[in-house]
């Protein structure tokens, strides 16, 4: 398949370019989401695309919206691209994109942690806390946590970094309301999310998601969901108390990334063929396990 590095829906208005989503202004309530198939680490994107992973990314977006709809409303319609897009503006974007409805997106990313990992190992290894949550001494790396815990951040513009912030520096940001129903849905959809992902092979260790309210400030889905880019999936055969599990997601690139001496700071290095090759068969697989 050939990569989509940018797209070019010129009769659009391009309104923002993320690390990977590319979105256009369609009306005065909709929008254009494209998922490119650019790929970042480290809060920098990459100079090589990964062929399909747009695509991947959108089919499983769209699939956990559709199983999470009894939790939260989302940003999905009906409208079928082919209903506004013309057959070679199609072909160049294939199924990487979405029509959806517009919203006010909420200043958060909703991170939820179910394992003792990644960053959170970190914190946890220096003051026995994780963004704030004081948990027992003595937890292991990739130990599951007592329960799931909610640790905000801030939504970081392309090249910068996000930052982990308190629960009550986003009360200050959002108002305790907003901030506690963002908490319990993202706490919801995290564990009707893993309870489903088990028994399928797959452990969500921790994942990430983003709110946005309509004009009468009800809360939706929006962006993507729970999928490789946005989530740490584990082999649920291969996870070990004490160590990281190798994973379905672009901890592989970050992986290869630590061996480079590369400072982590943009222009991001070309990536070779084989590494590209082994980080689509990853997400594959994780699509596999989680939606055949």
């Amino acid at each position: 398949m050939k990569a989509l590095h940018e797209s070019q829906l010129s009769r659009f208005n391009l309104i923002h370019q993320g690390k990977v989503r590319d979105i256009y202004d369609l009306d005065a309530q909709h929008l254009l989401i494209v998922t490119t198939d650019r790929i970042s680490a480290f809060d920098v994107v990459m100079p090589t695309p990964v062929p399909g992973k747009g695509e991947l990314l959108s089919r499983m977006t769209r699939f956990w919206m559709r199983k999470t709809e009894h939790i939260i409303p989302n940003q999905l319609t009906a409208i079928q691209p082919a209903d506004v897009l013309t057959a070679d503006e199609l072909a160049a974007v294939g199924d990487r994109v979405m029509v959806v409805r517009k919203f006010k997106p909420l200043p958060v990313e909703a991170i939820v942690r179910g394992y003792l990992v990644g960053s959170g190992w970190k914190d946890y290894q220096q003051n026995g806390s994780v963004c704030g949550h004081a948990l027992p001494a003595g937890l292991a790396q990739a130990a599951k946590l007592p329960q799931p815990i909610f640790t905000p951040s801030t939504k970081a513009a392309v090249g910068d970094h996000d930052e982990n912030i308190s629960r009550e520096q986003l009360v200050a940001i959002m108002g305790e309301d907003k901030t506690a129903q963002v908490e319990a849905l993202a706490l919801a959809i995290y564990q009707f999310a893993a309870d489903y992902a088990l028994p399928r092979g797959i452990i969500i260790a921790d994942t990430k998601f983003e709110f946005g309210e309509d004009e009468n400030g009800v809360i939706h889905l929006i962006d993507e969901v729970l999928t490789p880019d946005s989530s740490r999936f584990w082999p649920a055969d291969q996870y070990q108390v004490g160590s990281n599990p190798p994973s379905f997601d672009k901890q592989y690139i970050r992986d290869y990334l630590e061996s480079l001496d590369w400072e982590k700071k943009a222009p991001g290095p070309v990536l070779p063929e084989d590494v590209v090759a082994n980080t689509l068969a990853k997400y594959q697989e994780a699509e596999r396990l989680l939606t055949a």
